[in-house]
């Protein structure tokens, strides 16, 4: 002991060897810390990438499910002839109309309906500004105005599901 004493008094550079106990618990501690962190990261990752997974498989399925119908065409037979207001620089208008749909019930309900679809669609038609319907946007605008004048029909009579297009097949102005 007294020699001990005189190395610490003396510092003579002579280092004193640690316990190789007391380094070996460090490294144990530093290693355990390491691989719960690391444990924790990829438990993480995999239980939150799951859910993910999980989403996508049920969205798979309901795409599945709702495997989307071909397109049906449906002629309105006959030609829609409307006398659009004075003042404009056309008197008629004569349009055929297609609709397209993608449930062969809602083309049995249109034909069934056909009196108040055609009364509906003649009054939509007659109200229209014959210099409007000249530029391509008032075409749009009444092909707009048909589809949504149709679907809120068909909500009211209680149809089997809307009309996803109308398509003027002709369109004639005098």
């Amino acid at each position: 002991m007294a020699q001990q004493q005189l190395h610490d008094d003396l510092d003579l550079g002579i280092e004193q060897k640690a316990k190789p106990k007391s380094k070996l618990i460090i490294i144990v501690a530093i290693l355990v810390v390491v691989l719960l962190l690391l444990g924790l990261g990829v438990g993480w990752f995999l239980l939150s990438g799951g859910e993910e997974n999980e989403t996508q498989g049920e969205d798979e399925t309901a795409q599945q499910s709702k495997v989307q119908q071909p397109a049906i065409y449906h002629r309105l037979d006959p030609l829609f002839i409307a006398n659009l207001p004075p003042g404009g620089s056309a008197n008629m208008l004569q349009a055929g109309i297609q609709i397209m749909v993608r449930d062969a019930g809602l083309v049995e309900f249109m034909q069934h309906h056909d009196p108040m679809i055609r009364h509906t669609l003649l009054n939509l038609l007659g109200t229209q500004d014959a210099d409007s319907l000249q530029q391509r946007k008032g075409k749009e605008k009444l092909q707009s105005a048909v589809l949504k004048a149709l679907n809120k029909l068909i909500e009211e009579q209680g149809g089997p599901g809307p009309v996803e297009a109308v398509y003027f097949t002709s369109f004639v102005m005098q």
